[in-house]
Parts: C-alpha cells; sequence; structure tokens
C-alpha cells in the first residue's frame, strides 16, 4: 500500500512548485491510511546514545519542522524522525521562492531561513504523543532577530528535553545571518557549555537526553580541528555530519538554478559530505558516535556513509527523487552487505573507510 501510495503522489508532486509540494506532502501524511511499520531484521538494529534504534535509516530535520507527521513517518519505515528547525518563537524564514530542485543533478538548494511555527506549537504536539513509542529528535536553532542566540538554545534545550528522544544544536544552517559564526572556537565553547548545563538543569525531571551538534560541511580543517575538540570537552552525546553546502561543485549541470542563493544538498554533496564524515570521525576517536546526512540517494550510498564514520544516517533529498522505496533500498543494500561479510551487524563497518579517505585528494 505504501508503495502505491508512492508511485501515485510523487509525479504529481513533483509537478508542483517544491515548497507547494512539500506542504502537500505533509498534509497527505497527516491523513493516509498508513499500516504499521513493518518489522525489521534484528542485524540493522543498533544501541547509540543511549537509545535504541530498529534501524538506522532516520529523516533528517528540514521534512517536518513543526513536528506535524512523525508518526507516519516511522510507519513508513525510518528507524527514527528528527522533527525541526524549531526556534522559540513563530518565524515566517526568507522570501520565496526559497526551494529549488535541480533535477539533472540529483539536488536541492534551500534558503528557508528556519521557518517555523515556533517552540509552543511543536512542544504540544510532541507532548500529545509522548505515549506513542519511536524515536524522535528535535534538532533547534535561535530567532533570526533574537538578541541573544545562546540564549535561545538553552530555553529550547530546557522546554524540549522532557519530549524528545534527542535533541540538535543546529547552528550550520547558511540561511540566517551570522548562525553560523557560532561554530567559532570561543562562541561554540560558551554555546555548549551553557547548553549542557541546561541539559543537566533538566534531567531530574526529564531524564537523560541526548545533545547533538550539527556542523557544516565548509569548515576548514582547523575549525573542524576546534569543533570537535570542543564538543569532546563538552561532552556532547553525538554529532551530526554535516549541513548543506555553500560550495557549488563544477560537475552541476543546473547551472541557472546553481545560482540561487542557499544551501545545497542531495547527490552533489555527497563526496563532500562523505569526506568531512571521515575527517570528524578520525578526530573524535570514538568519544562519541555521528550521525551521517548528505546526498544518500541509494543503498549503496548509504553504505558508504556508514564506512566513512556512521552510525546512524539521515536521508531527505535523496527521497525527492527516488521516493519512499529509498527506505527499502537501503535496508536491502545494508543486509546484503552484512551477509556478504558474514557480519551480525554494522558496528564493524563504521569507520572502516575513514582513514583511507582522509588521504584521498579534497573533493572538487
Amino acid at each position: 500500500m505504501i508503495g502505491l501510495f508512492d508511485r501515485l503522489s510523487r509525479p504529481f508532486l513533483h509537478a508542483l512548485d517544491p515548497e507547494d509540494a512539500h506542504g502537500l506532502a505533509i498534509r497527505m501524511l497527516k491523513f493516509a491510511p498508513l499500516p504499521p511499520a513493518v518489522s525489521d531484521d534484528r542485524r540493522l538494529a543498533s544501541r547509540v546514545f543511549g537509545l535504541n534504534f530498529k534501524n538506522p535509516i532516520g529523516m533528517a530535520a528540514g521534512f517536518d519542522k513543526n513536528a506535524e507527521v512523525p508518526d507516519a513517518l516511522l510507519r513508513l519505515g525510518f528507524g527514527f524522525v528528527e522533527a525541526g528547525t524549531v526556534t522559540p518563537l513563530p518565524q515566517a524564514g526568507n522570501p520565496r521562492p526559497r526551494l529549488f530542485r535541480l533535477d539533472a543533478d540529483g539536488g536541492v538548494i534551500n534558503r528557508l531561513g528556519f521557518n517555523s511555527q515556533g517552540a509552543d506549537a511543536v512542544l504540544a504536539r510532541l507532548a500529545a504523543r509522548a505515549g506513542a513509542g519511536g524515536l524522535v529528535g528535535v534538532n533547534i536553532g535561535a530567532n533570526k532577530d533574537a538578541s541573544d542566540r545562546v540564549a535561545d538554545y538553552v530555553r529550547l534545550i530546557e522546554r524540549f528535553a522532557p519530549v524528545a528522544s534527542y535533541v540538535t544544536i543546529n547552528i550550520s544552517s547558511p540561511n540566517t545571518p551570522g548562525l553560523r559564526n557560532l561554530q567559532q572556537a570561543a562562541v561554540l565553547d560558551d554555546l555548549l557549555a551553557r547548553v549542557v548545563d541546561a541539559r543537566e538543569r533538566v534531567t531530574r525531571n526529564a531524564g537523560p537526553t541526548p545533545v547533538l551538534l550539527k556542523i557544516a560541511p565548509d569548515l576548514s580543517l582547523a575549525d573542524l580541528d576546534d569543533v570537535v575538540g570542543i564538543a569532546r570537552a563538552r561532552r556532547v552525546d553525538g554529532m551530526i555530519v554535516g549541513n548543506t553546502t555553500v560550495a557549488r561543485p563544477a560537475s552541476l549541470r543546473e547551472t541557472a538554478i546553481a545560482g540561487e542563493a542557499g544551501g545545497l544538498s542531495g547527490r552533489p554533496l555527497l563526496p563532500l559530505a562523505n569526506r568531512m564524515l571521515a575527517e570528524t570521525y578520525v578526530r573524535v576517536e570514538d568519544a562519541f558516535p555521528l550521525i551521517g546526512a548528505g546526498g544518500i540517494d541509494s543503498g549503496e550510498s548509504a553504505l558508504a556513509k556508514i564506512r566513512a564514520g556512521a552510525s546512524l544516517v539521515q536521508v531527505y533529498s535523496g527521497l525527492v527523487f527516488r521516493g519512499l522505496a529509498l527506505i527499502g533500498e537501503i535496508k536491502t543494500a545494508l543486509i546484503a552487505a552484512l551477509e556478504t561479510e558474514r557480519q551480525d551487524g554494522l558496528k564493524e563497518f563504521i569507520g572502516a573507510d575513514a582513514a583511507a579517505m582522509t588521504a584521498e585528494a579534497w573533493p572538487s
């Protein structure tokens, strides 16, 4: 039934303006009579950040910005869902048009700018599903006009820790002016110190809530050294590598659309995202796990992401071009790799290629 839903809806959605198609997809998922999720092969299960994942495939932040359909997404076969980015106060984001498909490249450019219904609306939805089960993380960001952006993150940690499986600190979107400056060493150290302290304050009532840091793939290696060192020192629970890129690979064929401002995601991002993931993995030295995001549109690319250092992976743009069949394709590819290598779980694959990747030429 899910396959039929996908085959019927995807061509129609692809014919619409990208942002209109996204809104319609959310509305369809609210009302579609989806069956319960099927059981996954036990070999895909893992324990990461102290949480039990039935499979390693997550829906990345950006799709379900306001936590409207997390349970529908879980029924589609995701192992976890990340809602957001959520800001403390509602904000409209940047003017439209702000979302563009690069069909010939399998890529997407967005400059949405943290359009969000705000923390109150998202908190109410997550509180209402408190007993539903499944892993639902919350990606948080500062309001564009906030006078103290660090205070925004602290406030959101305090509010969402009781209802989120984990919370992601998003300081890597290129679409909020100045936001990526929070990745600078001194500012990041203060941010993570205050965020982790806030998490500890609410642990008594909320229980332990993992805090993850999402970084940009455009960091220099010197800056990455600083970011990883601070993340380790401040004892974050993990990192997501990475967000969209402001770079434009020379190989892009949709040259007119490629000139649009915003962050590039999808297949063109994969080489850079994987390289930054591998560079992060060797610097982390198993201090905490990583989630790999950026460019996954096949089972092969998902496995490559794991071999670059990811314990879990996230998809979004790949679904625009491949549809929901991508979820099953990734699971099939991972199980086939386990059988070929005679492994009982994905642990032995994590980071297997990372060191070798860091010795290769930098992706162009």
